[in-house]
């Protein structure tokens, strides 16, 4: 396949610039499979597509202030984007560094007036950076880190982010990048879905590079994905297999629990608990395993993450579907309206 075939054409007034006023107040497009039938809802609607048995799985990452702004010891500026590593509060973390032809590998950075770091391999874009003379890095991120955008919100980080770009279920921290799909869930609503019936369990894949890299080869096929690291609990494959088991639904929250769940499935769905890196790359011809519905946002152009939407829904469909949101001036992207696929 080529990654063309992914394209489509969106206007830059369409992209989201900034979350709806209240968390939950975003449109939801239904897309029907089995009747390749679209639905115009709003996201209040969710519940009602889902019954009494039926699991809701999503992804309680926390997104880390990781992007920070420093000085290097010359005056210039140097802005960095830390890799979660996983491995502790101090330490040697990979970066990506924004324009990094105006640094070299030694360079040392100052981030505020008490933090430092020193740059080591710096290599097309990315680097490594031992960090601030043993000081605790969620100390410091606190201190001195902006939460990390995505480049298409075309504006600075702003207080109302530290809020918004989190879900209502974040408690682990370790994401560079939210899981979207999860940010139109209130507690409320969630209370409406356990109350319904329709239970909730979460794992945690910690967002990093992987998940937005750009597809840049011709063909589909070459791409490779990041590595990214997913912990499922005992308590979480145990109710996904007791909702299998009695003909219940596995509805998951985003594209990063869809590749969650699948990597930690066996051939006939069985979820095994554990821990560990995950480089699965879900795109058309992918048979799923685990899922039997999708709620997530609209996606960029050529991304990993449409291709993953199609594979579950069918390229044609997904494309169909895209078209008419762009007509019905749907809102894209992180801070965009929702999908249910099911």
């Amino acid at each position: 396949m080529r990654i063309e075939e992914f394209d489509y054409t969106l206007p830059r007034s369409l992209i989201a610039q900034y979350p709806t006023p209240r968390r939950g107040e975003s449109r939801l497009m239904v897309l029907d499979r089995t009747q390749s039938a679209i639905e115009h809802r709003s996201f209040a609607d969710l519940p009602s597509y889902l019954r009494p048995g039926d699991l809701l799985v999503m992804n309680n990452t926390r997104v880390l202030p990781a992007r920070l702004f420093g000085r290097k010891e010359t005056g210039g500026k140097v802005e960095v984007l830390l890799i979660p590593s996983w491995n502790g509060a101090t330490g040697e973390w990979e970066v990506l560094i924004k324009n990094s032809g105006k640094v070299r590998s030694g360079a040392r950075l100052r981030f505020g007036q008490e933090g430092y770091g020193t740059l080591k391999e710096v290599k097309g874009g990315r680097g490594k950076i031992s960090l601030f003379d043993e000081k605790p890095m969620g100390d410091l991120l606190q201190a001195f880190g902006h939460i990390p955008l995505p480049p298409y919100i075309n504006r600075k980080d702003e207080p109302i982010d530290r809020d918004r770009y989190q879900t209502v279920i974040a408690e682990k921290d370790g994401s560079i990048a939210a899981p979207t799909a999860g940010l139109h869930f209130t507690r409320s609503t969630l209370q409406t879905l356990r109350d319904k019936g329709v239970k909730v369990a979460s794992i945690t894949l910690h967002i990093g590079p992987g998940t937005f890299t750009p597809v840049k080869t011709n063909e589909v096929e070459d791409h490779r994905m990041d590595r990214e690291w997913v912990e499922i609990s005992e308590e979480t494959a145990a109710e996904i297999e007791q909702v299998k088991g009695r003909g219940g639904k596995v509805i998951a929250v985003g594209t990063t629990t869809v590749r969650a769940l699948e990597s930690f499935s066996d051939r006939e769905g069985r979820i095994r608990p554990g821990r560990e890196y995950v480089t699965l790359f879900i795109r058309p011809s992918y048979r799923f395993r685990v899922i039997d519905g999708l709620v997530t946002n609209f996606h960029l152009p050529r991304s990993t993450l449409i291709l993953l939407v199609s594979a579950f829904a069918g390229r044609d469909f997904v494309l169909r579907a895209y078209q008419e949101a762009v007509d019905s001036k749907y809102r894209f992207y992180s801070y965009g309206d929702a999908m249910l696929i099911l």
